[in-house]
């Protein structure tokens, strides 16, 4: 009778342990397909056909193991239609530069903004408004001069329509930013401090420039600290691993982003898994050195601080922007 028993217990934990195999092998399968589903999202994203210029215009690639990666933000705040491609009158709606730098130990990441006034020698063109780059040669002149400003390659393009930022935010139950300065609009009040915003307040947050008497540069400051909070929760690790938090926030944000064809789902998976030992006081911003506005012929423009912009470039020479500590602002 006991061997009866000891057999029936034995088939009962045998039963058990094919039951918990299955259900971790159905587990597996789930999620398998879950990232499946995600670097499928992450390869709908448009692509920004020849984004860079030819290669012997281009500064030479980084030399080392840990190369860092210089990224190229055009963004752009002002698509009505997101069934439109992003790329339409792109020269006209780019409105945003930035370049964010990733470590080459991929623990820090540093977002420098260009003011979109900033006089600048445009190759083959003369001086002119940095972001007049975008009509006279498209993608591939507006890196080119970046690659000129900052005597470093840019590794990739990726243009951003901040309208994706509000499903976004939402998607991430809200988004805490440090906001520097009191002011009001579209019907919002920000105060000093920290504030949560969610989509539609985010939007009115990155847009804002009227309230500010220095206009664009506190709007870009804004820009700044809205970027830095969202890429903080994009990169944390309770984001990158998991894949359904991964599906709902691409799905918001894929009809609002194109890349160049070499940053595709899979390049760009293998860099967020890369970053996941990143925390928000690991990204940080700041704004290419300026000297303040002025007149050329009837244009307000932007000048550019080149003694300060010389130390930028040896920052990003010896990936070491994460000790760069600029100047105050004029």
């Amino acid at each position: 009778m006991s061997s009866v028993k000891t057999a029936t217990k034995g088939r009962g934990k045998k039963i058990a342990l094919i039951s918990l195999a299955s259900v971790l092998v159905l587990l597996l399968v789930a999620v398998g397909l879950l990232w499946w589903h995600v670097q499928s999202k992450l390869n709908e994203i448009e692509t920004i056909e020849n984004a860079f210029p030819d290669e012997n215009l281009r500064p030479d690639a980084f030399d080392g193991d840990e190369a860092p990666l210089n990224i190229l933000l055009l963004g752009s705040d002002s698509r009505e239609d997101s069934s439109d491609s992003l790329l339409t009158d792109l020269g006209s709606r780019a409105d945003t530069i930035m370049v964010a730098h990733i470590s080459g130990d991929r623990e820090s990441i540093q977002l420098m903004s260009i003011m979109r006034d900033s006089y600048v020698e445009i190759p083959g063109h003369g001086e002119m408004k940095i972001n007049a780059a975008l009509s006279l040669g498209g993608v591939p002149l507006m890196v080119q001069t970046v690659e000129g400003l900052i005597d470093q390659r840019i590794d990739h393009v990726a243009m951003i329509d901040f309208n994706g930022f509000k499903g976004v935010t939402d998607a991430l139950g809200g988004v805490t930013v440090h906001n520097q300065y009191e002011f009001s609009s579209a019907g919002y009040d920000f105060p000093i401090g920290p504030i949560t915003l969610d989509g539609e307040q985010a939007l009115v947050f990155v847009r804002e420039r009227y309230s500010f008497t220095d206009g664009d540069y506190q709007r870009v400051a804004n820009q700044q600290l809205y970027l830095k909070a969202v890429m903080s929760e994009l990169i944390s690790r309770d984001t990158l691993t998991n894949p359904g938090k991964l599906n709902d926030l691409l799905s918001s944000v894929t009809p609002y982003v194109a890349t160049d064809s070499s940053l595709d789902g899979t390049a760009m998976f293998n860099l967020a898994t890369s970053m996941t030992s990143i925390r928000t006081r690991d990204v940080n911003s700041f704004t290419l050195p300026t000297t303040g506005t002025g007149m050329e012929g009837d244009q307000s423009v932007v000048y550019v601080d080149w003694d300060e912009l010389e130390t930028v470039r040896e920052k990003f020479a010896t990936d070491d922007l994460a000790g760069y500590h600029p100047a105050a602002k004029p």
